[in-house]
């Protein structure tokens, strides 16, 4: 009967899972609950049957007293208690759905109890029926080791008890969690050397002003979307690209796109706007905050870019608002707002379908007929982005009343609807010629074969194909 329940709830596990974690966790948490409080019970049955005592057992005074009596059995007798890893990985893996506070309060108000009475009578019950302990689970005592307050001194006992079984098979974990540690240091270690390279070579602003507002290059129709994990500074990607191809779009909107120690980030609270230089420049830069459990690709290209510019066209007027109530102008400072309570009060939307417009702000396109060819050979390759459908902002009639505001807003838009290009860095690290061959292999060999293997960056944040660009280049480390 047991292993028919076990595999109905097996079963029933599986099946949920596929339809979402959210149905197990509805599903399993009553029973995860029952549980825990039967086995509760059940331990304080046996405490109360057979040995009322037990409760001195909490006293870490007891597990001197066990290894003074056991000697270096009781000590290898430890490591069989790290059995329990391959059950706690299962009950760990999945945490991910609650928040920190949530798992806090679970474990330590009713796992941790449920457990501890559990243990407590177990040992209460084998204290007088010494016949029935099939193991050294038993004698291991588990529930004095839980109590014990020094956490170093536990750690190096148990460390110490488990390497007596690593010629006995504890050597394939070992091996296992070495060679993920290892890959996950190759990769840690090349993308901060990389990281590192970026912030020492960036550009300072003082090189951006001498270029004059045309930044020395011509500036065509659309918006530049240069993604970079500074946040402050101009990347040196940038200047390799107006070194080698001195022609930009007339908006330039800095993108970094940063992960913050939160569950989710609200929409309207997402993006942080500053201005670049003055505002004839027309360079922004925005921090995009996820938090670690949103999905970054759920939302299109055109949602990103609407919602973008909503934001900038928000920043701006509020930008003039502070710089009224001041002496003096604001142009060429920095000032980051975030628009989470007047986000996008002065911009309507407007659908219209792929194959047709309704917009009533014309704007001469920067693409060229061939690349209109390309992107009609695009949606053809995806017929899903055939009938989706776009949305256009334009600026309310009310919404600007200071004309130098409405102009710039006006040129925001008419940018946006020229077009969007997003800029990434396709840059590759590569050690010198004289470096050490550790370092050579790491970087050269390793560190590129995962680069090679592991999605860009433009998958990961779902850029368009018809719109990214690849500025390439080598970092000799």
């Amino acid at each position: 009967m047991i292993v028919l329940i076990a595999v109905h709830l097996l079963i029933g596990l599986f099946v949920l899972q596929h339809y979402g974690m959210h149905w197990v966790i509805f599903m399993f948490a009553p029973i995860m609950i029952v549980w825990l409080l039967s086995i509760a019970i059940l331990g304080v049955y046996n405490v109360l049957q057979w040995n009322q005592r037990m409760y001195q057992a909490l006293s870490p005074y007891y597990i001197y007293k066990f290894f003074r009596g056991t000697g270096i059995d009781g000590w290898i007798s430890l490591g069989a208690i790290l059995l329990c890893s391959t059950g706690t990985e299962v009950m760990f893996s999945d945490l991910g759905q609650y928040s920190a506070s949530s798992m806090r309060v679970a474990f330590s108000f009713v796992v941790y109890p449920c457990l501890v009475l559990q243990y407590m009578g177990q040992a209460a019950f084998l204290s007088k029926n010494f016949s029935f302990s099939p193991s050294s689970f038993h004698s291991s005592i588990p529930e004095v080791s839980g109590s014990d307050p020094g956490m170093d001194v536990e750690e190096i006992i148990f460390l110490s008890s488990s390497c007596v079984r690593i010629p006995k098979g504890g050597w394939v974990p070992l091996v296992l969690s070495s060679v993920f540690l290892f890959i996950m240091y190759i990769w840690q270690y090349g993308s901060r050397l990389k990281y590192l390279y970026d912030l020492h070579n960036k550009i300072p602003m003082k090189w951006i002003l001498t270029l004059g507002s045309d930044l020395g290059i011509v500036r065509v129709p659309g918006i530049g979307l240069i993604y970079t994990e500074l946040a402050s500074g101009i990347p040196a990607s940038f200047s390799h690209f107006l070194t080698n191809l001195p022609a930009f779009y007339q908006v330039v909107i800095f993108i970094c796109v940063k992960t913050v120690p939160v569950p989710y980030v609200p929409e309207k609270e997402r993006y942080l706007i500053c201005r670049l230089g003055p505002k004839p420049y027309r360079m922004y830069r925005c921090i995009v905050r996820y938090g670690y459990k949103d999905l970054r690709g759920k939302e299109s290209h055109n949602h990103f870019e609407n919602n973008l510019v909503m934001t900038i066209a928000e920043f701006i007027q509020l930008e003039a608002e502070g710089s009224r109530s001041q002496d003096g102008s604001m142009d060429g400072r920095r000032a980051v707002v975030s628009t989470s309570e007047t986000y996008g009060r002065r911009l309507m939307m407007s659908e219209y379908e792929a194959d047709g417009t309704t917009s009533s702000l014309t704007v001469s396109s920067s693409r060229s007929a061939a690349l209109w060819r390309l992107q009609a050979m695009y949606e053809q390759e995806f017929p899903q982005l055939r009938n989706r459908r776009k949305i256009h902002l334009k600026l309310m009639d009310n919404g600007c009343k200071d004309s130098a505001v409405r102009e710039e807003v006006m040129r925001l838009l008419e940018a946006q609807h020229a077009g969007t290009a997003y800029v990434i860095g396709h840059s590759h690290i590569k050690a010198k010629a004289n470096a050490p061959f550790i370092k050579w292999f790491l970087i050269n060999v390793l560190h590129s074969f995962l680069r090679k293997n592991c999605r860009s960056p433009a998958v990961i944040l779902s850029i368009p194909r018809i719109s990214l660009i690849k500025v390439g280049t080598n970092y000799y480390l």
